[in-house]
């Protein structure tokens, strides 16, 4: 019989494409969603569905108890499920460490823990660190996240590191991007809109992955049997600021186009502007203090050679490559 495995999050940007892994890989696998969820890009009539809801304990725990007795556990679990836009801290604490914590006491109490649990966590747990000397953040440096989102998932990753014999594999991407990706998407719509938007005057390094290499990693992990590792991923690239605008520009057809530098400060006022509105919408804003802490940070670079040298990890999509096959996909699908 294939290998079962679960992919929580499904419905998201990466999700979405860690389920479409799953099945190239030959196995059976199992749509984690919440029955609002949208499964636009879960079509795959070989998809299976268990219906997770992280916000009630009490809930998840008798889905998964109905699950185990109606389809037995997982081999495999990917935990990609979790928030990245909260009003407050309160709302990343609880969506995305306590649903985790939750979700794992769930599955060791169940008797449901499987052979590989991945957390997909984020190269925001270690900060703004090495910004004098430009070098690689890595394995062995102390975490400062300087954000809400960073401190959750340093909190996750210390929860599951301090467990007794759990199978846990970490990957710490930096910034994903993709086909059906919306953050990085809005500086595809500016530069149709011909404005481009850059954040301080300071030299700023910066990486990426494409999402199709994330989900390569991940596999790869799982088919390695590692147990007990944190890796950061990225496609071992080193970019400026203007590398990923004006390569959309080039994919879009070199639209003209302004190019404006926004002071530090005036971006940190505007954020916290926009947040402290936020909070009277109760709408979480995409710019707001955390967001600034980010574009503000002015190193990303993280050292992959211990998944090349682990896993024999080797990315296939360069920026290049990856944002014109995004770009196209936009204009496939009507975004742009």
């Amino acid at each position: 019989m294939n290998n079962k495995i679960l992919v929580t999050g499904a419905s998201g940007f990466i999700g979405s494409f860690l389920v479409e892994g799953g099945l190239a890989e030959g196995m059976q696998v199992w749509a984690g969603v919440r029955k609002s969820s949208s499964r636009k890009y879960l079509q795959d009539e070989r998809i299976r569905f268990a219906e997770l809801d992280f916000t009630d304990s009490d809930r998840l725990s008798s889905q998964l108890l109905k699950h185990k007795e109606e389809h037995g556990g997982w081999d495999y679990i990917i935990h990609c499920a979790g928030v990245t836009k909260c009003i407050d801290k309160a709302g990343f604490e609880i969506g995305n460490y306590w649903a985790t914590r939750h979700f794992i006491e769930t599955i060791v109490r169940l008797e449901m823990v499987p052979k590989t649990f991945v957390f997909v966590s984020s190269l925001s747990v270690f900060g703004p660190i090495r910004e004098k000397d430009y070098s690689s953040i890595c394995e062995t440096d102390v975490p400062a996240p300087n954000t809400a989102y960073g401190v959750s998932k340093l909190n996750t990753e210390k929860y599951i590191q301090g467990l007794k014999d759990f199978p846990y594999v970490i990957f710490r991407p930096t910034g994903v991007y993709g086909p059906r990706e919306k953050d990085y998407f809005l500086m595809v719509k500016s530069i149709c809109n011909h404005v481009d938007f850059v954040a301080g005057y300071k030299r700023q390094d910066i990486t990426f992955l494409y999402v199709k290499d994330l989900v390569k990693a991940v596999y790869l992990a799982i088919s390695k049997g590692v147990r007990n590792r944190s890796y950061f991923v990225s496609d071992g690239g080193v970019y400026n600021s203007r590398a990923f605008s004006d390569l959309i520009r080039k994919e879009l057809g070199n639209p003209w186009m302004i190019r404006f530098v926004c002071p530090l400060l005036l971006l940190k006022a505007i954020s916290y502007v926009s947040g402290f509105i936020s909070h009277f919408t109760h709408k979480p804003s995409t710019l707001n203090g955390d967001k600034y802490k980010i574009m503000k940070q002015r190193n990303w670079r993280c050292d992959i050679e211990p998944l090349r040298r682990e896993l024999g990890y080797e990315p296939e999509y360069d920026l290049e490559r990856g944002v014109k096959e995004t770009v196209n996909w936009y204009k496939k699908e009507g975004w742009v």
